[in-house]
């Protein structure tokens, strides 16, 4: 999985509450009964609560299945169609199924509901497209199935593209450094905290014969994500408000001295000796597999990573997770977000069953669900450490809910400076430009596209 920017399910029942009279009565003599006319009384009836209409009809889910995996989905869904028995779901999901769906959303057939992850689908694109269906009123006054309001129990909120609400992030995926606990353990190395003590251990680790750190040169998003960004924001006294900047496509914000303070770091790796020379050209599996084979000590990527090699971990090894390992000692770490969202096609045919469900799934139940079953945080407030989840899910979990983690929401960049970024930050680790040439090879770029 690329990009990708957590059991059991609870029903609420409704109760009916009924008026019950009460009378009583003594022992005192009859006495003569006098009859007055009779009253006539009106009775006014009593308001009851609506009984929930039975969902009915056809409901289509399309999903896309990456590192994430397909599990949940199944699950949940199966959860679903038995709470709803006259629905008829329909699954589509699949590694491919956004480009085989595209000819659907084109052609105005699209599925009732969406799940936004993977290539080929962009919810700002959607957005534009006018692709979604508008929940900006919905999502005010929206319960999930425990009757909490689904606005209130979101880690991070939703979107708004012009003030409006068209999708809702389901996953939290925080970028950060990965490394093998079992081997740091066996050769006694120190689990990184900061910048500091992350370059002491790699001095040790590189002693030892084993490269420090590898990186997936041909998407430079994960280096970038994992390792640039968190180190900008640090410099910039824990203000995310630099890449926000940025993604404004301020040429100052590319200039600021927190910049060059987080590019030198990737250079203070470099001329080390500390990225491993393969980099540059491999792909995210090929870095991820030498990775699990102890070629290499760290990897920056996303929690995906565990979930998406699960079949070629080996027996025995046990992921150690940190958002960002750029900070000076005694700083703040700084989580590096990106979500998956999920909504409703505008021109869906069953929306009263894809709102149905999305307040089925946006429960505290699923959060733990998802957490077991995908490998990484849901987007719902709540706490998993009781939960099966597995250790580097529970681990981030934690950074994500300290408040002494700079959490940086998800940002998206330009597509033309974003690339321009990640071909720039490659040059750097292979000596090929300067930090200051990368600013001026940025610059340049985010200049052209805002004329």
């Amino acid at each position: 999985m690329m990009k990708k920017k957590m059991a059991a399910v609870s029903i609420a029942t409704l109760m009916a509450v009924s008026l019950v009279g009460c009378g009583g009565s003594n022992n005192a003599a009859p006495k003569e009964e006098v009859k007055e006319p009779v009253k006539e009384e009106v009775v006014t009836p009593t308001p009851s609560e609506p009984e929930t209409p039975k969902l009915t009809g056809d409901f289509e889910i399309q999903y896309f299945v990456g590192g994430y995996g397909d599990k949940w989905w199944k699950k949940v869904i199966a959860e679903f169609q038995a709470a709803n028995p006259d629905l008829k779901v329909k699954e589509s999901g699949g590694p491919k199924i956004n480009d085989q769906m595209k000819p659907r959303w084109i052609g105005g057939t699209p599925p009732d509901f969406v799940y936004i992850d993977g290539a080929g689908l962009n919810d700002r694109q959607m957005v534009e497209d006018d692709q979604l269906e508008d929940l900006t009123d919905w999502l005010k006054d929206a319960k999930n199935i425990d009757g909490e309001l689904i606005k209130d129990i979101l880690a991070q909120p939703a979107q708004e593209f012009d003030g409006k609400v068209f999708n809702i992030p389901l996953v939290l995926n925080s970028w950060g450094m990965f490394w093998n606990k079992a081997l740091f353990k066996e050769k006694g190395w120190d689990e990184p905290t900061d910048f500091d003590s992350f370059l002491a251990v790699s001095e040790k680790i590189k002693a030892d014969g084993i490269t420090p750190f590898i990186h997936t040169g041909k998407y430079p998003y994960y280096i970038n994500g994992s390792v640039l960004y968190p180190a900008i924001v640090s410099a910039n006294n824990d203000d995310y408000s630099i890449l926000q900047d940025m993604a404004a496509n301020k040429v100052e914000a590319f200039e600021s001295p927190a910049v060059l303070t987080a590019l030198n770091k990737i250079v203070a790796l470099r001329d080390k000796g500390f990225i491993d020379k393969a980099s540059i050209q491999i792909n995210h599996t090929d870095s991820q597999m030498l990775f699990l084979q102890n070629k290499d000590a760290f990897i920056p990527n996303g929690l995906w990573l565990p979930n998406e090699m699960s079949k070629d971990v080996p027996a025995g090894f046990e992921f150690g997770f940190i958002p960002s390992v750029t900070q000076s000692a005694g700083g703040k770490v700084v989580a590096n977000t990106s979500t998956a969202t999920v909504a409703i096609a505008k021109k869906a045919k069953n929306k009263d069953a894809a709102k149905a469900f999305l307040q089925f799934i946006f429960s505290k139940g699923q959060a733990s669900q998802w957490a077991e079953l995908s490998g990484a945080p849901s987007n719902i407030k709540g706490d998993i450490s009781a939960s099966n989840a597995p250790s580097h899910v529970k681990d981030a979990a934690k950074y994500l809910t300290d408040s002494n983690t700079v959490v940086i929401p998800t940002i998206t960049y330009n597509a033309d400076v974003d690339k321009a970024m990640m071909d720039a930050t490659d040059a750097l680790t292979i000596s090929t430009i300067t930090p200051e040439e990368w600013v001026k090879r940025v610059t340049d770029v985010v200049k052209k596209v805002s004329k």
